[in-house]
């Protein structure tokens, strides 16, 4: 089945202000109909207790539902919503918006985006960041990219999942329950949460075997990543939402994709080797990439060997801002620098997203 895919990217004052897709929709330019899933980068700090993603995702529910027909709450059973807080640097706040329609006339010869979405169950306290998310994660993607029409992994340029994390009240529920949480620490439920999503999307894609994963592994073997993954963790669900981005000889969209993954946090030689796989001269072309390049998202982390190219960082020895702020404001800057752009989609703690101190990231641009 032919699907065309729209894309528009929203600027905005506040995680709840929505009037330029207010004004997209009453100018017909943008059908809530069609809309299939909104990533956000809101301001918050990304932690534990940012209900900045919490915040804008209502508010799109609130936006959506008259239009869909349904309640709030049932808006996230028709669109995937994921929201990135931390815009730390030079990052600006903003929504990305997909929208999908049957039908369109593919370009002979040639692939385009296609888009898809899936969902998890809720997760209990205690299967966060252990083998249960793993493998319904991976199950997810699977359905995310029937959702897409997409039929091989090898066409798969980027994943993005929202999961949960534990807070007080989880631990506690576990405890009374009789069971252990993978950690009675909020904050490292993050990146426990995250870390298990990834590898459900390495499994997915065939980027790592069955047999090599286990909860010893989660968090702690950083052989086994997703050079295609992103996650990120948020208090405002209990199950998974995936995003699947890549590429279909089916789809008729006007729009392109490709992926890289960085080695480090100041790797902007991969995100230039991407923009000339898309056909761009990142030396000649900025002009071009800023008309035509919609937005890059990408992954960050402080290199948790506390060494940047042989040289000393002190992010993860900051005691009053938390190692994910400083490696998205870095990463932010490098990227920022490459497209010309700062309303990018850049997301902080990379668990099994790409190697150790790097990160998976994708180009969608304008064919």
């Amino acid at each position: 089945m032919t699907q065309t895919v729209g894309i528009h990217k929203i600027t905005c004052s506040g995680p709840a202000d929505l009037s330029q897709a207010q004004a997209l929709i009453d100018s017909g330019t943008l059908d809530p109909r069609d809309i299939v899933a909104v990533m956000g980068k809101t301001e918050g700090n990304g932690c534990v207790n940012d209900f900045t993603r919490d915040f804008a995702t209502q508010a799109w529910c609130a936006l959506l539902a008259p239009a869909l027909g349904v309640t709030p709450r049932a808006v996230h059973d028709k669109v995937a919503f994921v929201m990135s807080g931390g815009t730390e640097g030079v990052l600006s706040p903003h929504f990305t918006v997909f929208t999908r329609r049957t039908g369109g006339v593919p370009v002979p010869g040639a692939k385009r985006l296609a888009v898809g979405i899936g969902f998890t169950r809720d997760f209990l306290p205690e299967e966060m960041g252990r083998m249960t998310q793993v493998t319904e994660t991976a199950k997810a993607v699977a359905e995310a990219m029937r959702d897409a029409g997409i039929t091989t992994g090898a066409d798969v340029h980027f994943v993005q999942v929202k999961c949960p994390l534990l807070t007080a009240a989880k631990i506690m529920d576990a405890a009374r329950r009789g069971h252990e949480p993978v950690t009675h620490d909020t904050y490292e439920s993050m990146g426990a949460s995250r870390g298990a999503s990834a590898l459900g999307v390495a499994l997915a894609l065939g980027e790592v075997e069955a047999g090599a994963l286990s909860d010893a592994a989660i968090c702690r073997d950083w052989g086994l990543f997703s050079g295609r993954a992103s996650t990120s963790g948020g208090i405002e669900l209990e199950n998974n939402v995936v995003i699947v981005m890549g590429m279909s000889d089916t789809a008729a969209s006007p729009w392109v994709i490709d992926h890289g993954v960085m080695q480090d946090a100041v790797d902007a030689a991969a995100a230039r080797d991407c923009l000339r796989r898309l056909g761009f001269d990142p030396d000649r072309d900025a002009r071009a990439i800023g008309e035509r390049v919609l937005n890059i998202f990408a992954k960050a982390e402080a290199a948790p060997g506390g060494m940047v190219r042989g040289a000393r960082h002190t992010m993860l020895n900051d005691s009053d801002i938390n190692s994910t702020r400083h490696a998205r404001a870095a990463v932010g800057a490098v990227l920022a620098s490459v497209v010309g752009q700062t309303a990018i989609y850049v997301s902080g703690g990379a668990e099994h997203q790409g190697p150790p101190g790097g990160g998976p990231f994708a180009i969608v641009a304008r064919a």
